[in-house]
């Protein structure tokens, strides 16, 4: 067996408490890490950058959905490295990956004009090119991996508690997506676009010491049971498991899994685009940038509200409750942004997405091992990543195309609904396959 605690002096038998509350700490960091690459992280960035290199929006916008698209395809692939390497090796790589794209992406004009100048190419074509391949960098290394395998190793290491201690994850989490695109637009403004990717680049590779040192696989390495208890010798070779560990197989033949991940896609969906383009979106409505930008403080509060209250829940009631909840959230939602020039527009969108995003972070988290298990949990929430990915991917072009095109984006509430109403529709037959 490979040493658990390899490059580190860390030792989890000696730590003063269970040493799954340390896990709880540093995998919170963990998914604050990939801010940089998730869409609240690069849509700040959105308009400098692409007038940098001269793209328009729509370009920009499709050069994120092709490198969002083509990194879901490794995104599964992520997940059975989780279930083989753990979570430590995974995050710490995926770190080093996601920092060292984002340099890269502080030189992309310097990279763009670089092939200009040696294919002797005077085209958008050239910068478009290299900014879709650093789109797919730091969004499989960002959204994807690091986010991941920080929250599966969080949820590997408690199971009676599993709701309560997501709740307190969910709380600095949320917190911190919510401040970010305040604090990413300070550093621009202060820094620049190119330093302020820099600088965020130089955390991820502090941090990545960090995930050596504190991460740590499961509990069953260091003879501890999640919750806390110690492993009786009897026990160490054959845990009983209280769930059946479903396989990514068989876990795709159950009608929970598509509903759930479905409405989890939905939310990335929703989410993404309105995130990408939330300054034009109510530019166009006749609001301020920085009344664009303070719209994501009530969301979070709301979020938070709401997550921490149904995290704790979520041990005593069956979690179907929440899809239904999220459907409702997304109708809301999307007849907000229909509204959004009326006062009750804006409300309607806050509330529901609010809502939707607070209870993303319960199912997203705790549904997955409490209906199929420990075992295989790294490749069935790479599937349902590969999911979120994809739907993030083709977001921000929709948004965008709707908005060039038709004129508005208050049409993209229809494309919603109709999903919702599919969802609405299969949610009735959904069950623990527990």
């Amino acid at each position: 067996m490979i040493n658990p605690n390899k490059f580190s002096i860390i030792n989890p038998n000696k730590s003063p408490v269970f040493y799954g509350y340390v896990v709880l700490l540093f995998g919170s960091i963990g998914v604050l890490a990939s801010i940089p690459g998730q869409t609240v992280g690069v849509s700040v960035f959105t308009d400098p950058v692409k007038d940098a290199l001269g793209l328009t929006r729509n370009q920009f916008s499709n050069a994120y959905m092709i490198g969002t698209f083509l990194s879901s395809f490794f995104i599964s692939r992520a997940g059975r490295w989780f279930d083989k390497f753990g979570a430590r090796f995974v995050a710490f790589f995926a770190a080093i990956l996601l920092g060292f794209s984002l340099v890269l992406c502080s030189l992309s004009v310097n990279i763009s004009n670089f092939f200009s100048e040696l294919l002797n190419v005077q085209s958008a074509l050239v910068p478009f090119l290299v900014i879709t391949v650093l789109f797919f960098l730091i969004r499989f290394s960002g959204q994807g991996v690091i986010t991941m395998s920080s929250r599966n190793m969080i949820m590997l290491w408690f199971d009676k508690n599993r709701g309560k201690v997501n709740s307190i994850s969910s709380i600095g989490v949320s917190l911190g997506f919510s401040v970010s695109p305040i604090f990413f637009n300070y550093l621009i403004d202060s820094n620049g676009w190119e330093k302020s990717w820099q600088i965020l680049a130089l955390c991820l590779f502090i941090f990545s010491f960090f995930i050596l040192q504190f991460y740590r696989n499961k509990p069953e390495d260091f003879n501890l049971k999640p919750d806390g208890s110690k492993i009786k010798q009897t026990e160490i070779i054959n845990v009983i498991q209280p769930n059946i560990d479903f396989t990514l197989s068989e876990a795709k033949r159950t009608r929970a899994f598509w509903i759930i991940g479905l409405i989890l896609a939905f939310n990335s969906f929703f989410i993404t685009g309105f995130t990408f383009h939330v300054v034009s979106i109510f530019e166009s409505q006749g609001f301020s940038k920085s009344q664009a930008i303070s719209i994501f403080l009530p969301i979070s509060v709301i979020a938070i509200s709401v997550s921490t209250l149904c995290n704790i829940l979520s041990d005593y009631i069956k979690h179907k409750i929440y899809v239904l909840i999220m459907i409702i959230s997304g109708f809301l939602a999307s007849i907000g942004l229909w509204l959004l020039a009326q006062p009750i527009g804006v409300y309607l969108l806050i509330l529901g997405l609010g809502i939707l995003g607070g209870l993303f972070a319960v199912v997203n988290a705790v549904t997955w091992p409490k209906y199929y298990g420990r075992k295989h949990l790294g490749a069935i929430t790479g599937k349902i990543m590969s999911f979120l990915v994809i739907a993030s991917a083709i977001a921000p072009t929709i948004f965008s195309y709707c908005y060039t095109i038709i004129g508005s984006y208050s049409y993209i509430s229809y494309i919603n609904m109709t999903l919702l109403i599919v969802l609405f529709i299969g949610f009735f037959k959904v069950k623990n396959p527990q």
